[in-house]
């Protein structure tokens, strides 16, 4: 009898275990659903705001309850093409070219930053695509994890099946961070330069673009020396690359 009852224990908790897990597994399969279902509405509606706006927005009201973003949609022909060329230019070369993700430029970005921690060095680089990038500003957060990296991945794949490139890119000049509490480009052209994105200049553009590893840094030091530098490189790569 002793025998039988821990054998139905046995049973028992690997029946609660198992179940368990199955409800772990449909739950994640039921959000990559919601996930995709966002993805296939984002492809025809414009967004009000994204995860990383709101993050930024939270995190600026708790010094100023009545701060708030700048940000405006504007469609992708109302967007000038030098910074189009300037942004694929500055962080995604091969952008008409791949399905979503470049895993060398990964790898090599992975050893980089292993270089670079090992010597005591805080510059880090990032592999990610314009896809990636607009799959984490979008719909996750800026926090690091491997797990947000592999939810990230994921979102990649969907966005790249669902969306055509220069929805892609429509989506992400609008959503991107180019300042302390500025998304998108018109808010940025704006914000910079006082004009309109569809009258932004090559060289305005290139700067823009240079800002965008890291915007709230550039936004209080607009004229460093490698600001200066990256526009002059930009300026000259933006006609190498081709755009949708």
């Amino acid at each position: 009898m002793a025998a039988r009852g821990k054998s139905g224990k046995r049973r028992s908790w690997f029946r609660i275990i198992t179940g368990a897990l199955m409800a772990l597994v449909c739950a994640v399969l039921l959000y990559q659903f919601w996930l995709f279902g966002l993805v296939v509405w984002y492809n025809y509606q414009n967004p009000g705001s994204s995860a990383v706006m709101r993050e930024e927005l939270s995190r600026l009201q708790d010094g100023n309850p009545d701060f708030r973003l700048k940000y405006e949609w504007v469609p992708y022909d109302k967007i000038n093409r030098s910074l189009k060329l300037a942004v694929v230019a500055s962080e995604d070369s091969n952008f008409t070219e791949h399905d979503g993700v470049e895993w060398d430029a990964i790898r090599k970005a992975w050893e980089y930053n292993q270089k670079q921690e090992a010597a005591g060095r805080s510059k880090m680089r990032g592999g990610s695509t314009i896809t990636q990038q607009l799959a984490k500003n979008l719909f996750l957060s800026s926090s690091r994890s491997y797990l947000r990296k592999g939810q990230e991945l994921v979102l990649t794949y969907m966005i790249e099946h669902v969306m055509s490139k220069e929805r892609i890119l429509e989506l992400y000049l609008n959503v991107a961070e180019w300042g302390v509490g500025v998304f998108g480009a018109q808010a940025a052209a704006k914000h910079y330069f006082n004009v309109p994105a569809a009258s932004l200049g090559a060289a305005q553009s290139a700067r823009l673009a240079a800002m965008l590893p890291n915007p709230r840094f550039y936004d209080s030091h607009r004229n460093s020396n490698y600001l200066n530098s990256r526009v002059y490189t930009l300026t000259r790569r933006m006609q190498m690359v081709d755009i949708p």
